[in-house]
């Protein structure tokens, strides 16, 4: 990869341009072919940031970072970059692709993929009510939501206990 660093009121020395392209070079073993990483060095009120954009095959990985250190910001924008590529590599793994837009897909680069799933279902009979009896119900169960048929729209909705203490209701809007 390319990395193309400019300098706002800093200096870009060879030792922090060999640190930033060593860092940014660690993405390659996610990344087939990365376009030209731009990096943007800025030093305003004793802050070190760091921006970097790195254009893939139709989409951006931008990370920008913000600390009292440039050495330091560097490493906490490539972090945040790997994790928006593993973020990104398993929603093509969840749609069954080996290799799509110039991505390795977590299955070649690692050998668990830590995606949420369903674990478990549950079915219910709903039955017909006010929605003050449905939260009276939810209540009783000692449930923070309850998911019922309302008697009067003859649809279902979801009544909940919201953290002032009151209730809320979801209604569904068709279009």
């Amino acid at each position: 990869m390319k990395v193309h660093i400019r300098g706002r009121n800093v200096e870009v020395t060879d030792s922090l341009r060999d640190y930033i392209n060593k860092r940014l070079n660690k993405l390659d073993k996610y990344i087939v072919n990365p376009g030209d990483a731009q990096v943007t060095l800025t030093v305003e009120r004793g802050f070190h940031r760091i921006e970097v954009t790195i254009p893939i095959y139709g989409f951006i990985l931008r990370g920008e970072e913000s600390t009292g250190d440039m050495y330091t910001s560097t490493d906490l924008v490539v972090e945040k970059l790997e994790k928006q590529i593993e973020k990104y590599k398993g929603k093509l793994q969840k749609r069954g692709a080996r290799f799509v837009n110039g991505l390795k897909t977590a299955a070649e680069t690692q050998p668990e993929d830590d995606a949420p799933r369903v674990v478990k279902t549950k079915r219910f009979a709903i039955k017909p009510m006010p929605v003050e009896e449905a939260v009276l119900q939810m209540n009783l169960l000692g449930h923070s939501f309850f998911v019922f048929s309302n008697a009067d729209t003859e649809l279902v909705n979801v009544v909940y206990k919201r953290k002032d203490g009151n209730y809320g209701l979801i209604e569904p809007e068709f279009l």
